[in-house]
């Protein structure tokens, strides 16, 4: 099976250093096979067994913590996911270099936060929550700490770039 595993944090400003051959011999060692990864920021396609994702996501969070003695949440996609999140972007008539996608660890039971986000849109549907934000990335009050307070679940964000590579290296898998 092909899976899509976005960690939260790494390589960031210095801290939660892991470079990106280390986490691909890290993640062999667990078993997995053609890993691959995408730019420094924690994103990996890699071949397992048929099994839960967010089990997979915690066997990694585990082996990270055991191997460099710290915490990084860990969100696993099947690649029919990932095209399903793709395929539902809700903003598709907006310019996608705004845009990004905020995957979230579970389906949040509020689909609606009260935010004054001048001209940034988002919509949550199913696990994911959808941006736009004309202004940029570094100017929107909707980051991964803000829905993780209104939520209390996990987030990771990725722009469509991003997105599009990991899909585009999970798809030569197949």
């Amino acid at each position: 099976m092909i899976y899509i595993a976005i960690l939260r944090g790494i390589n960031v400003s210095g801290s939660k250093k892991l470079p990106m051959a280390e986490l691909r011999t890290l993640l062999s060692t667990l078993g997995f096979t053609d890993v691959q990864t995408y730019i420094q920021s924690g994103n990996v396609v890699f071949k397992a067994a048929k099994q839960h994702q967010e089990k997979l996501g915690n066997q990694i969070a585990e082996a990270i913590k055991k191997q460099y003695d710290y915490e990084v949440p860990v969100l696993v996609k099947t690649i029919d996911q990932w095209k399903t999140a793709i395929a539902n972007n809700p903003f598709a008539e907006a310019d996608i270099s705004k845009q990004g996608i905020t995957f979230l660890a579970t389906i949040p039971s509020a689909t609606t936060i009260e935010i004054d986000s001048k001209d940034d849109r988002f919509e949550i549907i199913n696990s994911e929550i959808y941006l736009d934000c004309p202004g940029g990335f570094g100017r929107t009050k909707l980051t991964n700490n803000f829905f993780e307070r209104k939520l209390k679940i996990r987030a990771t964000t990725r722009n469509w770039k991003t997105i599009y590579k990991l899909l585009d290296l999970a798809e030569a898998m197949e």
